[in-house]
């Protein structure tokens, strides 16, 4: 099963870089053969015959691909939807193919396509604005993909247009100002979109606009990723959870003398931040003490490569807009203001991450978190990446953050109230993500949510609420977070609390098994039986989890 996977992987990468256009009917087409064919090569392997460790990658490999055909087949749906808004797309897509299969350009007729599409787009708004009241309408979050969707088709086209001018003589004289118009045009008619469609201005980057996926992808969407709960289900698991964090963080809150005023708490440590050029010094000295914490408690193993090789880098004022705390992997890229923000930005920024917030989480970035995480996968079954999935990477740092707050590794009740602020936040990451998908709530609503609920400053709460819904993850990646905790917590109690294992054993398979649904870790791990047809049925939290 590795060759299997690692053919089937590198068979994707092909594919991938040579359809290169995402919205392409023919990449569309191409995939829904790929992965049906491989399907096919899946079903005719011996499962009864495989070793039980083969038999975990072919269910793992099976999930990944049914995950597969169902993303592809939403996108496909969604640009079918918004095919009135781009009727320029065929004759982009056809110039695309005439470069993939690497054909001889028929300048004439290629300036001739160009000119077509500045006439369609023209005419397209004009129809919408003959019609006025009368024109279709068209859901704003639809209309808002919509625009993304033409920022690909001007660069699909750009990469065409550069593919041959200069080199064609005869191409450049006919193609040139054709195509600088229909570029023009292209951008021309993004801002119309933006204004007229989305209504928002075309350098609006504050505004959130989302994209609800429905009950039925969600559901879809947890089958592929093996959680046997509905999206309600979920919302009442966070809010559970939530709710003993709650009791959580009223301790604490009394431990610091306000009662049970944890507002008032929270900002107490808002306002324990460093002055600004000081919070890598923190950040690194957090680092190195939850390295040797994990070391000193024997929980996991830890190369000294791993703790040699640790970097650091300063976020972007940019990416802070959609990334408010710091985040990690490979490194540790560090939030905090610079001097090119505003009074209020920066104030939000530096009591956003102060000292007893930063503590809580910077070892979920690091050591033994996603750090510790990328640097095993890159050494045990590396052929795994290809499974990547947030329920592994996240669930596993957040359950880092679970177990050491279990074990005292926050000492004063100034860090168990950050413990408990991203505790609460983890739950929130549910109860609003899912609401929104399902249609309940509102981008605005989601905001105040978190504002209220874990008292994130505005600012932050936005940012987080724009990473949520702008595309970059998916509709259950925030949901990964909790979600996967919480199985990691339900496997540590098999393996763990039963005696079979030791903690080291425990997060050293974990780490050297790689990425997967945790649901087949489990039954890699116990040696469970599997079927050709397996799916998910462990309820890692109970039968019908309900909340009041």
């Amino acid at each position: 099963m590795p060759d299997v996977i690692t053919r089937y992987s590198a068979d994707q990468r092909s594919l991938e870089q040579t359809y290169t256009l995402r919205v392409s009917p023919e990449r569309f087409a191409r995939f829904e053969t790929f992965y049906s064919d491989e399907l096919t090569l899946l079903a005719s392997l011996p499962f009864q015959h495989l070793a039980h460790e083969d038999q975990v990658d072919y269910a793992v490999l099976k999930a990944h691909i049914h995950d597969q055909q169902h993303e592809l087949a939403r996108r496909k749906k969604e640009i079918g939807d918004m095919a009135s808004l781009l009727p320029f797309l065929p004759a982009i897509d056809a110039l695309a193919e005439q470069k993939r299969q690497m054909k001889k350009p028929d300048p004439e007729a290629d300036a001739a396509a160009l000119h077509a599409m500045v006439e369609s787009i023209a005419a397209l708004e004009k129809a919408r604005k003959d019609a006025g009241p009368n024109a279709p309408r068209m859901d704003r979050a639809l209309a808002n993909r919509a625009v993304q969707v033409v920022a690909e088709l001007q660069r699909s086209l750009q990469t065409w247009f550069e593919m041959y001018n200069g080199y064609d003589p005869m191409f450049t004289w006919w193609v040139a100002l054709p195509y600088q118009q229909t570029d023009e045009a292209l951008k021309s008619y993004r801002e119309y979109l933006l204004k007229e469609l989305v209504g928002i201005a075309p350098n609006d980057k504050l505004t959130i606009i989302g994209n609800p996926v429905g009950r039925d992808a969600l559901l879809a969407d947890l089958a592929d990723n093996m959680i046997p709960y509905t999206p309600e289900e979920l919302i009442a698991i966070a809010q559970t959870e939530y709710d003993w964090c709650m009791k959580e963080m009223l301790k604490a809150s009394r431990d610091m003398g306000y009662g049970d005023n944890w507002h008032a708490a929270v900002e107490k440590i808002k306002q324990m931040h460093v002055p600004p050029g000081e919070q890598p010094e923190l950040i690194r000295g957090y680092m190195s003490e939850a390295d040797q914490y994990v070391q000193q408690h024997n929980l996991v193993t830890v190369p000294p490569l791993a703790t040699e090789t640790l970097r650091m880098i300063m976020m972007t004022p940019e990416r802070q807009l959609v990334n408010p705390f710091f985040t990690g992997g490979d490194e540790i890229s560090v939030s905090y203001p610079t001097d090119t923000m505003t009074y209020t930005q920066r104030m939000m920024s530096m009591r956003g991450n102060s000292g007893p917030l930063s503590h809580a989480t910077v070892f979920h970035e690091m050591i033994p978190g996603h750090f510790l995480q990328f640097y095993m996968s890159a050494r045990y079954n590396p052929y795994r990446g290809e499974f990547e999935t947030p329920f592994w990477h996240e669930g596993n740092s957040l359950w880092w953050e679970m177990l050491l707050y279990d074990m005292g590794f926050q000492q004063t009740p100034e860090q168990r109230v950050g413990a408990m602020v991203w505790r609460m936040h983890r739950s929130a990451r549910v109860i609003f993500t899912m609401n929104f998908h399902l249609g309940r709530w509102t981008p605005q609503q989601c905001v105040q949510f978190l504002i209220d609920n874990v008292g994130f400053e505005p600012d932050n709460a936005t940012a987080e609420v724009r990473r949520s819904f702008d595309g970059s993850v998916g509709p259950l990646y925030q949901s990964a977070y909790l979600m996967g905790g919480l199985q990691f917590r339900a496997l540590h109690h098999e393996l763990v609390d039963s005696g079979k294992m030791t903690n080291l054993q425990f997060h050293d398979a974990i780490l050297h098994e790689n990425s997967m649904p945790i649901e087949l870790l489990r039954a890699d791990l116990e040696n469970l039986a599997l079927t050709p047809e397996y799916s998910s049925h462990w309820k890692f939290y109970g039968e019908h989890p309900t909340h009041p």
